[in-house]
């Protein structure tokens, strides 16, 4: 693992940042800044956790783990328009949630003729610590986007308003989804606090939600987190 690696790839692909732009936000020189980068010096107590602080990692991601491990594969970082649109949701609490929450929303969706369904999902906060820390569960929330041509009657739709959202996409996001995941919305939200992005004030709109689909024979996942 090499500290300067990860200060490296953190500024050039969390903040989008040039050295002379993270020496300022550090109040230090540029220089500085390189020779951090090459290994050559290393930062005081302080600057470290003003660095975690600056790209919304701990000191153990930053001085332990090799976060340029999964580089390749996240690309197209971007703030983009999601339109409104109507969708029906569906959670799941259990050891592991997600799949089951999938699989019904593609019945549900299957069943008003939706051969090939828009299917988004997020984590489903509002679970006790019981069902945490004593049976493992956890919750998921899997959505079956509606398409404008489709005519279905039912009291579970929701409407999720115009919003930007700053997006990134992983490619092949299942050969390793617990560091590729939660290092991409890591990645949004240090980006987020690079261009002073902040969570939106529209009511009813989702906080943040990740899409599968496949292109080519390659799966890809777009995660998206709702801002101003």
């Amino acid at each position: 693992m090499s500290l300067g690696k990860n200060l490296q790839f953190l500024r050039k692909t969390y903040c989008k940042m040039t050295q002379e732009e993270l020496a300022e936000r550090l109040q230090v020189s540029r220089q500085t800044v390189s020779r951090r980068e090459l290994d050559e010096v290393y930062p005081e107590v302080g600057k470290l956790l003003e660095l975690c602080k600056l790209f919304s990692v701990s000191l153990d991601n930053l001085l332990r783990e090799d976060l340029t491990a999964y580089d390749d594969c996240y690309f197209d970082l971007r703030i983009e328009i999601i339109n409104g649109f109507k969708y029906i949701p569906y959670t799941v609490i259990s050891p592991e949630p997600e799949n089951d929450a999938i699989l019904h929303m593609q019945a549900v969706a299957e069943k008003y003729g939706d051969t090939e369904p828009n299917i988004i999902g997020w984590d489903f906060p509002m679970i006790s610590q019981e069902q945490i820390n004593v049976y493992h569960m956890h919750g998921y929330t899997s959505a079956w986007v509606i398409p404008d041509s489709a005519e279905i009657k039912t009291d579970n739709e929701v409407f999720n308003p115009t919003c930007n959202y700053a997006g990134i996409t992983i490619k092949d996001p299942m050969s390793a989804p617990f560091n590729t995941i939660p290092n991409a919305y890591k990645t949004l939200m240090a980006y987020m606090s690079a261009v002073g992005c902040a969570p939106p004030e529209i009511k009813g709109v989702i906080g943040c939600f990740e899409r599968s689909y496949k292109k080519n024979g390659v799966e890809y996942m777009d995660v998206y987190m709702a801002v101003k």
